[in-house]
């Protein structure tokens, strides 16, 4: 794998069985990804994209085909090797945010380095600058229930940005946000590519993400059909 691409998908399939058959929600992927990308996936329900950014996660494997990820094959990992490479290099966002609701904004972001060797005052000092990038530094011991949906949605970026990771799966993140908010967390997401040099990946079939996007894959039926650099321009609309 050359050392620019950290993500290598080499005639990637998946399948799942349905009924008495299969369903291929893969089909023959090649895709590759460098450091500082700021793409999306781009396509209707069910044209793979979760599925897409599972493997790329490994929180699924491949049934056919090479998915490397930082120098990993995917398919390969153990589970317990599978798990440090999420925990250690790789930040999610979802939807649906995924807080947890009796704990503080700042236990929220705090919970992934929990899971690596921190010390305390480190594991502070990540926190408070996560979120500072989401302008919800005087936020810290608010609860979920206490926040709007866009904050919320901050959230899930500073505890997915906590520990710098190389690359940020984004699976629909604006799919309950309204435009304003939408436009708010597009921009953070952006300026922290740009800052942090993070890598990140979207799936996404939401206009307003995909305006925010430099590179744009077109999947349809578990293919890539299109797949281009944008002009990102457009750095000042609303």
């Amino acid at each position: 794998m050359e050392n620019s691409k950290i993500i290598l998908l080499e005639r990637l399939i998946k399948r799942f069985p349905i009924g008495g058959g299969e369903f291929v929600a893969l089909n023959g992927i090649d895709l590759a990804f460098g450091k500082g990308e700021f793409a999306g996936v781009v396509g209707p329900s069910g044209s793979g994209k979760t599925t897409l950014l599972n493997i790329i996660g490994s929180l699924d494997t491949p049934s056919e085909g090479n998915a490397t990820v930082l120098g990993r094959s995917i398919g390969d990992l153990s589970h317990r090797d599978a798990a440090r490479l999420r925990n250690e290099h790789l930040g999610f966002i979802f939807q649906t945010f995924n807080l947890l609701p009796v704990y503080s904004v700042y236990e929220n972001v705090e919970f992934p380095l929990l899971l690596l060797k921190m010390e305390a005052k480190d594991r502070k000092q990540a926190v408070l600058d996560a979120l500072e990038w989401v302008g919800l530094a005087d936020r810290q011991k608010s609860r979920p229930a206490q926040l709007s949906g866009g904050e919320c949605q901050r959230v899930a970026i500073a505890r997915a940005m906590v520990k710098r990771p190389e690359i940020v799966l984004a699976d629909e993140p604006t799919a309950n946000l309204d435009a304003e908010n939408s436009h708010h967390i597009l921009q953070t997401m952006e300026n922290l590519n740009k800052d942090l040099d993070t890598t990140f990946i979207f799936s996404t079939h939401d206009e307003k993400v995909i305006q925010y996007l430099h590179r744009k894959i077109d999947l349809v039926d578990g293919k890539v059909v299109s797949d281009e650099r944008v002009d990102t321009k457009r750095s000042t609309q609303k």
